[in-house]
């Protein structure tokens, strides 16, 4: 006879207690079953926080997640806007090229290689980059094109920068040799004088005869300032026979300018002068028929006529 268990059940209210018996294979079942169901409420309840703590893990990748696609995009951006600076790069590169290019044709000063352009013999010019690929695209052919346009203009910087210091070499040679060439009268238009005898064939004013004159006289009030006409070094001061007292000015490239009969002279052998420099005295010595300088240019040791150098 299997065992059974009883349990009384007694009333609040003064009801008769009651007696319920059951098998002990019951309460097995019963508390098997207790079990179980604390397990599953248990397993629910732990699925449930899993789920929640999976949900907020999930939440907070897609913010990251959201916030590297925006990082990315604004990167994207700035690749965007890298490449649009190259664009303008390469443009005024091309602008400095064509200014260098207009400046030696005002200058007449040739390229040492007219076949050869900033981007190598031969070299087109790339074309420009798209820097209007959308954000949401990969922009790998965009970085790739980059990175050879800069290889580009840094090749091309470099020899636009050769050809603007060969440029810079030729303009202040000219410069030196304009400085250098006589360019005025040697006495200032803003004083009162007049042309006694120019460069060629007159009548000696002391025999008569037919000469050859290698000056350009000018009559001016004695003391009146004598100019040096170009930049220069005074190679000779002091008398010079029948010029009296001459200063002689070499002025390089071959150009050397004289000025005779000056009463005194301001500038001794070894000075440099600059142009518009008072150098001497206007004066009546040497051999003379009254106050006037005697101006000569001579260009490797031949005299030309000064009136060629004269353009103010």
């Amino acid at each position: 006879m299997r065992k059974k268990i009883s349990f009384v059940i007694l009333g609040s209210s003064g009801a008769p207690a009651k007696q319920v018996c059951t098998s002990k294979t019951a309460i097995h079942l019963f508390g098997a079953l207790l079990i179980g169901f604390f397990v599953v409420v248990g397993y629910i309840v732990y699925d449930y926080y899993h789920l929640r703590e999976t949900t907020s893990q999930l939440q907070t990748r897609e913010v990251y997640l959201s916030s590297q696609m925006k990082e990315i995009q604004l990167q994207r951006k700035q690749i965007q806007d890298f490449a649009a600076e190259i664009n303008a790069l390469k443009a005024q590169l091309l602008a400095l090229n064509n200014f260098e290019k207009k400046i030696r044709i005002i200058a007449n000063i040739e390229k040492s290689n007219e076949s050869e352009n900033i981007f190598g013999v031969g070299g087109s010019i790339p074309e420009d980059l798209d820097a209007q690929i959308p954000l949401k695209e990969k922009h790998n052919s965009l970085m790739r094109d980059m990175h050879e346009q800069i290889e580009q203009l840094s090749r091309a910087s470099g020899t636009q920068q050769e050809e603007l210091e060969s440029l810079l070499r030729s303009l202040q040679d000219q410069q030196n040799l304009l400085a250098s060439t006589p360019a005025i009268r040697p006495i200032s238009r803003g004083v009162k004088s007049w042309v006694t005898s120019r460069f060629g064939y007159r009548k000696s004013p002391f025999t008569g005869r037919r000469e050859f004159h290698k000056a350009y006289d000018i009559a001016a009030r004695q003391g009146t300032q004598v100019l040096a006409t170009a930049d220069g070094v005074v190679t000779f001061a002091g008398k010079k026979g029948l010029l009296g007292q001459t200063i002689v000015i070499d002025h390089g490239h071959g150009m050397v300018t004289r000025y005779g009969h000056c009463v005194k002279l301001l500038k001794k052998r070894g000075e440099k002068v600059k142009r518009w420099e008072t150098i001497a005295l206007l004066g009546n010595t040497g051999r003379s028929t009254g106050p006037h300088v005697h101006y000569e240019v001579r260009l490797n040791g031949i005299p030309v006529n000064p009136e060629k150098y004269i353009l103010n």
